[in-house]
């Protein structure tokens, strides 16, 4: 027989206290209705630290020097992980169809592109990516780096490691797996010749200072994960992505999200297979004497 797992109660007051410090922190927001799944999802924090009830807790995450990695753990017990190989094909196919050949023709000089896949879990959509570029063929000798990111160290190691179960695979034609992975015991191991294109950080996306490091990129796949965040932390998180994207670059977000009330820095693009957000060219300084620029060289 195995015990029965504690579960301490979480008060109205420090429900709230708890949840704005969570939102603080990594942007996940919970409202009153989520109060019994915190308790839940988190006695066995209270516990494993030895306090006696959530108070003592949060002042635990305000106050000791393990607070950071006390905030992992929350992370690692909170975030959804959900995904798998080529999801929402759709968009997939508008970036390796459309948007890349048109990138590639803008970059046709430095023959480098960038993709970040933020908030990547496992590291499915990465590989995805990675496996249609291959299978297209049309960037031999072309620096192409794809970069994933999520908060969670856990699910990181799991990216990096490489090996999915066959949940991983419920979208995957029987093509691929053959092709790009090999079989241990009951798991399929990705094979290096996709695992090249990728590398994974750590990096919590409301964070403006470290979204830094990551750099300019081309593109960026951020797919149902804003729906996790508050009001506040997704127009936080759509600025660092304004920022990091090279003039023109793209936004692909999951199709349940949009950037209405969000932001207006961004343009809606329509392609044969789906919409994405593209960041506009920056409008051109008047001339001394107030003309448009782009007028006054259309004139010459």
């Amino acid at each position: 027989m195995f015990d029965k797992e504690e579960i301490f109660q979480l008060s109205d007051d420090v429900f709230r206290l708890l949840r704005d410090l969570i939102k603080d922190y990594c942007g996940l927001y919970y409202d009153e209705t989520s109060k019994s799944l915190l308790e839940r999802r988190l006695s066995r924090r209270v516990s494993s630290n030895h306090l006696n009830d959530f108070r003592d807790y949060y002042r635990l995450l305000l106050y000791d020097r393990r607070r950071d990695e006390e905030f992992a753990y929350i992370v690692d017990i909170l975030t959804v992980n959900e995904t798998y190989f080529f999801r929402e094909i759709s968009q997939l196919k508008t970036l390796t169809d459309e948007i890349l050949p048109e990138l590639k023709n803008i970059n046709k000089n430095t023959k480098k592109i960038r993709i970040w896949s933020a908030g990547c879990s496992t590291g499915e959509e990465p590989y995805s990516i990675a496996m249609m570029l291959l299978e297209q063929g049309q960037f031999y000798r072309w620096n192409i780096e794809i970069i994933g990111s999520d908060i969670n160290q856990r699910v990181l190691q799991n990216a990096r490691r490489g090996l999915y179960r066959n949940n991983s695979f419920r979208s995957t034609d029987e093509y691929f797996i053959k092709k790009y992975f090999t079989q241990e015991e009951n798991m399929f191991k990705i094979k290096d010749n996709v695992k090249q294109f990728v590398d994974f950080h750590c990096l919590n996306l409301i964070d403006s200072l470290k979204a830094k490091f990551i750099g300019i990129v081309d593109v960026i796949l951020c797919r149902n994960v804003l729906i996790y965040f508050d009001h506040e932390s997704r127009k936080k998180v759509i600025n660092n992505f304004h920022e990091s994207l090279n003039e023109n670059g793209y936004l692909i977000l999951g199709h349940a999200e949009s950037l209405m009330n969000i932001s207006t820095a961004f343009t809606l693009k329509h392609f044969k297979n789906d919409m994405v957000y593209q960041k506009p060219l920056k409008a051109k300084a008047p001339l001394a004497n107030g003309k448009n620029p782009d007028i006054e060289l259309i004139k010459r």
